[in-house]
């Protein structure tokens, strides 16, 4: 279909969660010398511009990202993601927003690779310009699922692979977990971090059950929910469905997340969980 497009929602509760979850995986597989590689299945366009109308259209980042860039107590769980936030906008103001493409080439070291997949003919070519310059990048306009067959396993048997489609339509919940399955097959050592949004509860309990048939095991789910589940059209909660998670990520998550609720929801509405799918 191709009609979602990032730039309306960059910056929100979302993505605050997805990319403190993605930089703390990152800095975890940092910590032993070996390169990995970064495979991003759904990247977007890159960088995201705050002030373009998409963006203020929604203003979705004002009650994401806006309400704790710049804050004192942040919680060192968050240090890594927002370092990536502050380099964009060195000046003090929030002009730009990085996606998991950029937060990645942040954090990721000299020797460490990226592929990186977009299909959307206006996002392809500005996630390929972003990254032209950047040797370690390799940006292709493909079917992002189809990366888990070809581009696993990575030499290295090191890895981060990305998963976060628009879910535009309903089979999306089943193409993630036919795709996680293929990956995993291929790359049983990698960590998968999935995203998911919450519209209608019955979609995710669908999806957990089928991930759970997979026989799939270490399956992590870290989620943030801003308002309580409803039968009405909109997003109420977000996750992250996380296999083979680096062993201090479920801790990290359960430090910070009460603190991201607080900030991102002043009125205290919806929950924070961070529970395993299915265990070791």
């Amino acid at each position: 279909m191709l009609s979602y497009r990032h730039s309306f929602h960059a910056g929100n509760h979302a993505d605050v969660l997805k990319h403190t979850v993605q930089s703390l995986i990152i800095n975890a597989l940092n910590e032993k010398d070996k390169p990995y590689l970064y495979l991003d299945t759904h990247a977007g366009a890159g960088r995201y511009q705050l002030g373009s109308e998409h963006a203020e259209r929604t203003g979705e980042y004002l009650e994401g990202i806006a309400r704790i860039w710049q804050q004192d107590d942040v919680p060192e769980e968050l240090e890594s993601y927002l370092s990536c936030v502050k380099a964009l906008n060195p000046n003090g103001r929030l002009r730009f927003y990085p996606g998991s493409p950029l937060i990645a080439r942040h954090l990721l070291r000299p020797y460490d690779k990226l592929n990186l997949t977009e299909l959307h003919p206006s996002d392809y070519p500005l996630l390929r310009n972003e990254f032209q310059k950047d040797e370690r990048a390799r940006t292709e306009k493909a079917d992002g699922y189809q990366q888990l067959k070809s581009k696993l396993p990575p030499p290295s048997r090191r890895g981060l692979v990305l998963i976060d489609p628009p879910y535009e339509i309903k089979t999306d919940y089943q193409a993630v977990v036919k795709s996680i399955q293929e990956g995993h097959k291929r790359f049983g050592t990698g960590v998968f971090a999935l995203w998911y949004p919450v519209v209608l509860r019955q979609q995710i309990k669908r999806m957990f059950a089928e991930l759970e048939a997979t026989g799939i095991r270490r399956i992590l789910q870290i989620e943030l929910a801003v308002l309580p589940d409803s039968d009405r059209r909109g997003m109420t909660a977000s996750g992250m469905i996380v296999i083979n998670p680096p062993w201090k990520l479920e801790q990290q998550m359960k430090n910070v997340l009460p603190w991201l609720h607080k900030q991102l929801v002043p009125t205290g509405t919806g929950h924070t969980k961070v529970s395993w799918i299915v265990p070791e």
